[in-house]
């Protein structure tokens, strides 16, 4: 019996992967449940099982190919048997016969295609455009495979697999920035023997992009305030020892962040939205994601789903499964996707404070710097007093299209207060 090996659903919102790696090859024998893929979403590596047991006679997808979600990758016979080597080469020579014809008719249709003026470009397709220097024309001759024939990421890469007819015509751009300048690229200087190149890797180029898309398409305000964390510290470092005792889980100070950045977003609902270009999509789910340094030192965004319907032990359990997954590469996608607002604890890195790059498509990403103990003049009974406090800075990014000084310096404000009054009686 032939099964039919289907890239698998790897979370709500992602629709397509790309095919990093096969762990076996045409005539292998594989058993159920063993490891026969690796496949990349915009945000996560993942292993993809085999379903059943038995021998792989046809696949249909090689690396860096991006496939959708639910497309047949592979054949694989079920009997239980391993194919005779013989017949492993017929059936991969007959592959690679039939590929040329296939290139060719490829080839042929995409010369012969017709620019729709009508084609719907999202900024993804655009960003994708402007890469690989499409012209608009050409773009909006891209047969579409999503509904209502919207033009998808995997109709453009496949198109670029076959493009040798381009439709000449001025490159594609986006009217929120414009793509080129006239002033010259800088000169870098390379020193043969002395310096080296090293190429980017799948991740880095991916948030290079994510963060140029961002810069180009909210107009970045940065807000800072400082707070008094003292008493947040104080209670912190008299139960991290009871807690680990109590729970087996270490007590950082990002759970607090959490939890009080979602108290927060209860009181400003606005902060917690998304720009559809003229509408603005106010989510009810309350979800934030924390920017996270892997092994390799690239950063992912792991994200706690209804954080405000947490308490702080509930979440710190989080975080620190979170953080451990991200650590080990075993995040899954679901665990990367659905952030409504972001944190970023740069004082883990000893930054005094930061002004961090908005997190598509949110509208504003919250920084924590360095908690750094120093005198303060205080306000007391007995008048005002210099004391040692635990002092940090907050420095909030927002979008200001639709997020104004005062929603986003009342916010942060927000935020700051719920920091310094916590409350020092809270149980583990």
């Amino acid at each position: 019996m032939t099964i039919e090996f289907k890239m698998p659903k790897m979370g709500e919102s992602i629709s397509e992967a790309t095919i990093i790696s096969w762990l076996k090859n045409v005539g292998d024998f594989v058993d159920a449940e063993e490891t026969i893929l690796e496949v990349a979403t915009d945000k996560v590596d993942s292993e993809v099982p085999s379903p059943v047991s038995g021998t792989i006679t046809e696949i249909r997808f090689q690396k860096d190919d991006v496939v959708a979600v639910g497309t047949v990758l592979a054949l694989i016979d079920a009997d239980g048997k391993q194919k005779p080597k013989s017949e492993k080469q017929e059936v991969t020579n007959t592959k690679v016969e039939t590929q040329p014809e296939v290139a060719k008719q490829s080839n042929t249709e995409f010369k012969q295609l017709k620019s729709n003026p009508d084609a719907f470009l999202s900024p993804l397709i655009i960003s994708i455009a402007q890469k690989e220097n499409l012209s608009l024309e050409e773009v909006q001759s891209i047969p579409g495979s999503g509904t209502d024939g919207r033009i998808q990421k995997s109709d453009v890469f496949n198109y670029l697999k076959n493009r040798k007819y381009p439709l000449q015509s001025k490159p594609i751009t986006d009217n929120r920035q414009p793509t080129t300048s006239s002033y010259p690229k800088p000169k870098i200087n390379y020193v043969e023997g002395k310096d080296s190149i090293v190429e980017m890797d799948r991740m880095r180029k991916m948030i290079a992009d994510h963060m140029v898309y961002s810069k180009q398409t909210s107009p970045h305000v940065t807000s800072y305030i400082e707070v008094d964390v003292t008493n947040l510290v104080d209670w912190r470092n008299a139960n991290k020892n009871k807690f680990l005792e109590k729970h087996n889980e270490k007590l950082t100070f990002t759970p607090i962040f959490i939890e009080s950045v979602a108290k927060a977003i209860e009181d400003f609902p606005l902060i917690n939205v998304s720009v559809d270009e003229k509408n603005i999509i106010v989510h009810k789910d309350i979800n934030i994601g924390m920017a996270t340094a892997l092994p390799s030192g690239n950063l992912i965004v792991s994200v706690v789903k209804n954080a405000n319907e947490k308490n702080v032990i509930e979440i710190a359990k989080e975080v620190n499964n979170l953080a451990e997954s991200a650590r080990n590469n075993k995040l899954k996608p679901e665990q990367t996707q659905g952030s409504t607002f972001t944190i970023s604890n740069v004082g883990t890195f000893g930054s005094l404070m930061g002004t961090p790059i908005i997190n598509q498509p949110e509208v504003a990403i919250l920084a924590l710097g360095i908690i750094k103990k120093r005198p303060e003049v205080i306000t007391t009974e007995k008048g005002d007093e210099i004391a040692i406090r635990s002092m940090m800075y907050l420095s909030l990014s927002f979008d200001h299209r639709v997020v104004d000084g005062f929603l986003g310096g009342s916010f942060l404000r927000k935020v700051g207060d719920y920091l310094e009054q916590f409350d020092t009686n809270t149980t583990i």
